[in-house]
């Protein structure tokens, strides 16, 4: 089949991109599958924590937002309902309790029961942040309009979720409502909620 006979040149020629492309083809394929198992390799789960606050259970936004959650992709670890009492919220905000907004917070972190979930997913920290939208529910509205807080929350104080803002806040929040989500011996350091 191969011979130097110009009649089949095109042919040879034909013949041999051929194997070129399916070569070529091959090691692109081959490529693709490495860098697609690197980026899996890279790319690891991370747990954050979220409180759906008193407004958010109590206006009946529980089951939409588990929803959001579970849509974009999060997985819900454990998750557990309380009605949290002023010694828990005082320890969990412990670094707002000199800031004039406290005594509201305080109020309103113990008006009613609040949803606390742990979520997993890859870039979990940020992915939540994103999700909520801004601190600031009135703002949420303007410029977040699709976000969580946009969604069920009022103000600034009353803004129906929390999320952690850090890997270590995402620790130590955890383990604060979930002590028994991370091994023994993890030291937790402790930052601004």
């Amino acid at each position: 089949m191969l011979n130097n006979n110009n009649n089949n040149n095109n042919l040879r020629f034909g013949f041999c991109c051929f194997g070129n492309l399916v070569v070529i083809i091959l090691l692109a394929s081959a490529a693709s599958l490495s860098l697609r198992s690197l980026a899996t390799v890279d790319l690891e789960y991370e747990r954050t924590l979220a409180i759906v606050k008193p407004d958010g259970v109590s206006g009946n936004h529980s089951s939409s937002i588990r929803k959001i959650i579970l849509e974009s992709g999060f997985i819900i670890q454990s998750e557990v309902t309380l009605h949290l009492d002023e010694d828990s919220v005082r320890r969990f905000y412990a670094e707002h309790s000199t800031k004039s907004f406290f005594p509201n917070l305080l109020q309103y972190m113990t008006s009613g029961p609040v949803l606390i979930m742990i979520l997993e997913k890859v870039n979990a920290i940020a992915d939540w942040r994103t999700l909520i939208g801004p601190t600031d529910a009135r703002k949420a509205k303007i410029t977040h309009p699709d976000s969580i807080r946009a969604m069920c929350g009022v103000d600034l104080e009353r803004n129906c979720v929390h999320g952690s803002d850090s890997h270590e806040s995402a620790a130590r929040e955890i383990s604060f409502f979930f002590p028994d989500s991370f091994p023994e011996g993890t030291t937790l350091k402790h930052d601004e909620l």
